[in-house]
C-alpha cells in the first residue's frame, strides 16, 4: 500500500539523509528521499513521473510540488500532488493538499484543507502572499 515507488525507473536520484539539512528550494527530477530536513520549498515538473519521498524522521519546512508524493514525515506547507499522494500511519501536513488521487492511512493528520485537483489542473502559488490561486489547466503536447 503505502511506499510504492511512482518513478518509472524505481530508482531515487536525490537523498537528503538523516544527518543533513538543506537550507533553500530544492529541485529534481526522478526519485527524491528525505531522511533529513529541507528548510525550503521541494518541487519537480508537473508532467513528470517525479516522486518525493519523506520518511518518518524527514521533514520539510516549506511547499511541496511534485507529481507523486510519499509521505510518512511532515511537511509545513502546502502539498501539491498533480498525480498521487500517499499519507502513511506518521504524515502530518500543517497546510493545504491539493491532489489528483489520495490514499490516507489512519493516524495520518492534515492540518488544513483537502482539495481535489483533477489531473491536468495545478494551482499556482502567489508568491507574494503564499497563497494558492485558482488552478491552471496543464496541456501536454507532443
Amino acid at each position: 500500500m503505502f511506499g510504492r515507488n511512482q518513478n518509472s525507473k524505481g530508482v531515487i536520484d536525490t537523498l537528503v539523509g538523516s544527518n543533513s539539512k538543506v537550507n533553500g528550494d530544492l529541485h529534481f527530477s526522478g526519485g527524491c528521499h528525505v531522511d533529513g530536513t529541507v528548510k525550503g520549498s521541494v518541487n519537480a515538473e508537473p508532467n513528470s513521473n517525479s516522486t518525493l519521498s519523506i520518511s518518518e524522521e524527514g521533514s520539510v519546512e516549506g511547499g511541496v510540488s511534485v507529481p507523486y508524493v510519499v509521505l510518512n514525515g511532515i511537511v509545513r506547507g502546502d502539498v501539491v500532488a498533480s498525480q498521487r499522494v500517499e499519507l502513511g500511519p506518521t504524515a502530518r501536513v500543517i497546510g493545504n493538499v491539493y491532489y489528483n488521487l489520495i490514499e490516507m492511512a489512519i493516524g495520518a493528520e492534515i492540518n488544513g484543507k483537502l482539495v481535489h485537483q483533477p489531473e491536468g489542473q495545478v494551482p499556482l502559488l502567489n508568491k507574494s502572499s503564499n497563497v494558492m490561486e485558482s488552478p491552471v489547466k496543464v496541456v501536454q503536447t507532443g
